[in-house]
């Protein structure tokens, strides 16, 4: 049957633009390969992203407006930047965004190992926030912005609870769940702190709190107790920072070149947005056998994953098993390095996924990285790693499991709506999103969550060489830091992926000096790939990650009805609680 002239033209019109489109990406490739110019005795300006993910992702949409940058990008721009001649001096300039300190830690590991290289490495505070400090204080000087105050005041979360609210447009939060430090659904079922909850934030904080303290003794040549001095003493002006000690000077961007130049000559400054594409192999880095590292980003449920409709990432067990049986099948891989940045989900999806790590131990070493949170089933999917290394921040544990649902009737009754129900099976309607459970499929429901709840307390100790009992000392649903969480036994080594690398490195019998090359799993799609695919689109987190970028109510909203947004009533949840870092 012959084309229409329209649909000829819309055909057409097609073709071109996929033709242009690849034709841009090939372009932006070719150039990209060629590097850029960098000129001997150069400072390398290193302005730190906002918004760092684990990965870029290979959604339609970051193959066509540009890939986001990625914590690693970061790392490695500073590990080159040690061992590239024509860099000689590196000024670091942290991002201006408040969130979870993982990242952060990451990046200032970075800094030290940089410095090792005796090239002098400062840091330009634009604005001086607590995070933007925290990561400033590994360099060599502090140099902040003449006008800027320092905020140095010490270490807050939020916590939100929203039981006065469901209250009063009528629905009724049936939760339940198993540990006592399982308070994932306290934001629906309570107005404060319950005793535990209370407990277990004010532990977090106080550890996150005590390592701040640390790295400005540290880093500033001080003693913890005048630094808890000066942190009480604070936020300061300017002029206040700079006589007490907790920076070198305050100066312009301008200003801070010229004082890194030896002489009167100009110095030239490159960009992290242009260092970021010089090639590794050209500084003798890269190369030698392959570590597979398995991103684990998101929220935990079944089948492909994908990205949501803001862009966040969400783990699919499906795809999760695809990539790490590819993995472990491939014979060119010697180690693999499963890095985990998960608040958890559907328990059964975590441990689907489970399994398939289980799987790969056997064949190939297996070492847990993990990021800024790994809890729940985050923590799940961690456990069957011969190593497991955290950030001394990183969220993890919350070995517990929350299930249930929200009872809209009394809402539809306000506005004088009638759902009518259908029903064959005396259980068939316990899931009903109009009225809460009865006291039979409360029981049944319960049943399930402790039985996922005892599964994953045998996991663990079977994993971690431990006893139930001792384990469930540990659990109750109670979330750690990496710092907390190696003093009780729920991982081996705080790091970031550098030294996971470093172990896997060791367990697979290669040599600690040699160069390895780090082959990223899932595979990234081409734009092809993606354009010919039904690329999938979760409805859940609309508009920010779970726990990252974007505006305050965002962010809340987006933690919030993640649940209600991904998984069915009462499906067992491994998922951790909300904690908003400003």
């Amino acid at each position: 049957m012959a084309l229409t002239q329209g649909a000829r033209f819309i055909l057409t019109f097609m073709l071109l633009a996929v033709l242009i489109v690849v034709g841009a990406v090939f372009a932006g490739v070719f150039l990209a390969s060629r590097g850029p110019s960098v000129e001997e005795g150069s400072v390398l300006w290193l302005r730190v992203p906002a918004n760092l993910v684990e990965r870029k992702p290979d959604d339609l949409f970051g193959q066509l407006v540009g890939q986001r940058n990625t914590v690693s990008d970061v790392v490695s721009a500073l590990r080159n930047a040690k061992v590239d001649t024509r860099i000689r001096a590196v000024v670091l300039v942290p991002p201006l965004q408040q969130g979870l300190w993982g990242k952060v830690q990451e990046i200032r590991d970075a800094v030290r190992d940089y410095r090792m290289s005796g090239k002098p490495i400062v840091a330009h505070l634009e604005y001086g926030g607590g995070l933007q400090y925290y990561l400033a204080t590994a360099c060599d000087e502090i140099f902040l912005t003449p006008t800027s105050p320092l905020d140095l005041v010490g270490v807050a979360s939020y916590e939100l609870f929203a039981r006065d609210a469901l209250d009063t447009v009528g629905v009724y939060p049936d939760m339940l769940h198993a540990g006592n430090f399982k308070t994932a659904a306290n934001v629906y079922t309570e107005n404060t702190f319950t005793p535990f909850h209370r407990e277990m934030s004010e532990s977090l904080n106080r550890d996150l709190y005590d390592q701040l303290v640390a790295a400005i003794a540290e880093g500033r040549r001080m003693s913890p107790a005048a630094v808890r001095t000066l942190v009480d003493d604070g936020p300061f002006l300017p002029n206040d920072a700079l006589s007490r000690g907790l920076v070198d000077g305050l100066t312009y961007e301008d200003e801070l070149v010229d004082r890194l130049s030896d002489n009167d000559d100009d110095v030239g400054v490159v960009t992290y947005a242009d260092y970021r594409k010089v090639d590794a192999n050209v500084l003798g880095l890269g190369g030698g056998p392959s570590i597979a590292v398995v991103y684990a980003v998101g929220v935990i449920t079944y089948g492909g994953g994908g990205v949501d409709v803001g862009g966040s990432e969400v783990i699919g067990s499906e795809a999760m098993v695809r990539a790490i049986r590819a993995a472990r099948d491939d014979e060119s891989i010697e180690a693999i390095i499963l890095r985990i940045d998960s608040p958890g989900g559907a328990a059964v999806a975590s441990d689907i996924i489970w399994r398939e790590v289980h799987l790969a131990r056997q064949d190939k070493p297996v070492i847990a990285s993990m990021s800024d949170v790994a809890a729940s089933g985050g923590y799940y999917l961690a456990m069957p790693a011969d190593v497991i290394v955290a950030q001394p921040a990183t969220l993890t544990g919350s070995i517990g499991v929350v299930g249930g649902k929200l009872a809209l009737g009394g809402t539809f009754d306000k506005f004088g709506v009638t759902v009518e129900t259908v029903a064959d099976g005396q259980m068939a309607d316990m899931n009903s999103f109009v009225t809460p459970y009865s006291d039979q499929a409360r029981t049944r429901v319960q049943e399930q969550i402790d039985a996922v709840y005892e599964a994953f307390l045998t996991r663990v100790a079977d994993n971690r060489s431990m006893t139930r009992d001792a384990v469930g000392a540990v659990a109750e649903g109670r979330v750690w830091t990496g710092q907390q969480a190696r003093d009780v036994g729920l991982i081996d080594e705080l790091g970031g992926l550098t030294r996971a690398v470093a172990i896997a490195k060791d367990r697979a019998g290669i040599d600690a000096d040699q160069e390895v090359t780090l082959v990223m799993y899932p595979r990234p799609r081409s734009l092809l790939e993606v354009l010919s695919s039904s690329f999938a689109v979760r409805s859940g987190l609309i508009g920010t990650r779970w726990l990252g970028v974007g505006a305050p109510a965002a962010r809340v909203q987006a933690a919030v009805t993640a649940p209600l947004r991904l998984f069915r009533p009462g499906e067992p949840l491994a998922l951790m609680p909300f904690v908003y870092v400003p």
